[in-house]
């Protein structure tokens, strides 16, 4: 079985780029500085490749390395609807930057398009953690606020419900028709430690920043340890439809909020 394992993983070495790593952000935690030479900035390097390889099997993965103070919990997850190869480029890719842009923290994470990573000498796993979330969102305004809200809200409704299904890994998406020439697309994941409740509760708090931040925008993406959503005005997640392609806005569409619990 490790032999079979093993080449899985060279096979999609050779194949896989990193085009679908679209980085989001990252959070290096500087009251978790570590020398880069210490037993536990190995244990996080070995952590990374066990998560790396289990992530390509399953799309999902946690662990642990170490003992004692020396011991780390993980964390690895791909996007519940993109492919293995895209997950294995991502995962890789964030395995890698994740160490050049935290070399001296133990507790870090980072957020792609596809994927997502973390690792913390306190053990996350199972808990939902929104203490801080990320908020992205386009600074153009919809034409139409109330009629766009009602059909957001309801598209939101919808992929929380679906997303918190046993079976579907946390994963919920779906688009609504707002014209003949315009679409609703939104997208949550929760990380696939957390239960159907925490699944819930997560992404209730980071639907519930819509109002505030994401308020009568064309877009919206906010990024917590535990969940993130996302909405859109063009197609970004899969399968696509016939004459669906993929869409993209420019960073600079964006602006950008970091939130904190009081």
């Amino acid at each position: 079985m490790a032999s079979l394992h093993n080449l899985i993983l060279i096979l999609l070495l050779s194949i896989c780029t990193a085009e679908s790593a679209e980085l989001w952000n990252q959070f290096c935690n500087n009251n978790s500085k570590i020398n880069y030479t210490s037993q536990l900035s190995t244990n996080i390097n070995s952590l990374l490749a066990e998560l790396v390889s289990e992530t390509i099997l399953n799309g999902f993965s946690t662990g642990t390395y170490g003992k004692g103070n020396d011991k780390v919990f993980g964390l690895a997850q791909c996007r519940g609807d993109v492919s293995s190869k895209d997950c294995f480029s991502c995962i890789q890719t964030a395995s890698k930057e994740i160490r050049k842009l935290c070399p001296n923290q133990a507790d870090a994470q980072i957020w792609y398009d596809y994927c997502f990573l973390r690792y913390d000498t306190d053990n996350f796993l199972g808990q939902s953690d929104t203490s801080t979330g990320i908020i992205f969102y386009n600074v153009e305004n919809v034409t139409d606020p109330y009629s766009f809200n009602k059909q957001l809200g309801t598209l939101s409704d919808k992929v929380i419900a679906e997303a918190i299904k046993p079976g579907n890994k946390g994963l919920g998406k779906g688009k609504k028709e707002l014209s003949s020439f315009l679409t609703l697309y939104e997208l949550v994941q929760c990380t696939r430690d957390l239960s159907q409740l925490s699944c819930a509760q997560c992404l209730a708090t980071a639907i519930g920043n819509f109002a505030t931040f994401c308020n009568n925008k064309k877009g919206c993406r906010v990024l917590y340890s535990s969940c993130i959503v996302r909405y859109e005005l063009y197609p970004f997640f899969f399968p696509l439809d016939q004459k669906e392609t993929l869409g993209n806005v420019p960073v600079e569409n964006y602006y950008s909020y970091v939130v904190h619990k009081p």
